[in-house]
């Protein structure tokens, strides 16, 4: 069955890319290749992440440097899944994550959106018991 691997985020700089989604968010560094003089190819992921990754991609271009903190036209883009919310928030709060808003409970589940280093708007959101998808235990 067909899945989602990765999805790119464009980014100014590798290192501070990586210094923020691995020591601020707590995400785990995949991979980190150098393919030539200038480019890389760095994805990290949520810790214990199954399937989909996030590929830090350097913007090259004037068009892709204009896009950098923007890429949804404002709109929040990126939804970290958590089953800890309070522990999660909290965490990320003392590592300096700018929050725009406190937590709220919506009928989905707890959601607060905060802003990565370069402004893209991400959901921190723990599902509810009747939005959240059906897992095994075992599958984890």
């Amino acid at each position: 069955m067909p899945f989602l691997g990765l999805v790119s985020i464009v980014v100014r700089d590798y290192d501070a890319a990586i210094a923020f989604y691995v020591d601020v968010l707590g995400f785990e560094l995949l991979e980190d290749t150098r393919l030539d003089d200038s480019k890389r190819w760095v994805v990290v992921a949520p810790p214990g992440a199954q399937e989909t990754a996030v590929l830090l991609a350097k913007a090259v271009t004037g068009e892709q440097e204009a896009r950098v903190g923007d890429q949804t036209g404002g709109r929040v883009g990126w939804f970290l899944n958590t089953k800890a919310f309070d522990r999660d928030y909290t965490r990320m709060k003392a590592a300096g994550v700018m929050f725009e808003e406190a937590p709220r409970h919506e009928p989905y589940g707890t959601v607060a959106v905060f802003r990565d280093l370069y402004g893209n708007r991400w959901d921190l959101i723990q599902l509810s018991q009747t939005t959240a998808p059906e897992t095994s235990d075992d599958a984890s």
